[in-house]
């Protein structure tokens, strides 16, 4: 199994950037589909961002497209969450996760689960 680590948030006003990472141990990305999925208070957790380790593809959910870039490194088998343009509305917990089956965007298809990371933006 793969134990995932997120780390990277923190406040930031809004209009600012922040750059999210997530390091996985115990098996190699190159297994898995990462991706990046958020909760905000009150709310249901909601796919951001995921990509295809070999190959690279990305998909984002519409609220953050032109926002945010999901990448990730080989060599650091990490992969990061850029954050650009924040906004209050961007406020939530992060977790970094990881699915067995490619390019989806549901969290009950992600297998593997980070502990979660805080972002805050204020207006």
């Amino acid at each position: 199994q793969v134990q995932l680590v997120e780390s990277g948030g923190g406040l930031v006003q809004a209009g600012g950037s922040l750059r999210l990472s997530c390091a996985a141990s115990g098996r190699p990305f190159s297994v898995y589909t990462p991706g990046w999925f958020r909760q905000a208070p009150g709310k249901e957790r909601e796919f951001v961002a995921g990509i295809s380790w070999r190959g690279g593809s990305t998909y984002y959910a519409d609220s953050v497209l032109g926002r945010f870039t999901i990448s990730r490194d080989n060599a650091k088998n990490t992969v990061y969450l850029q954050m650009n343009s924040l906004k209050p509305e961007d406020t939530a917990v992060y977790y970094c996760a990881a699915a067995v089956k490619p390019t989806t965007r549901r969290p009950d298809e992600y297998d593997y689960w980070g502990q979660g990371t805080k972002v805050t933006v204020s207006s």
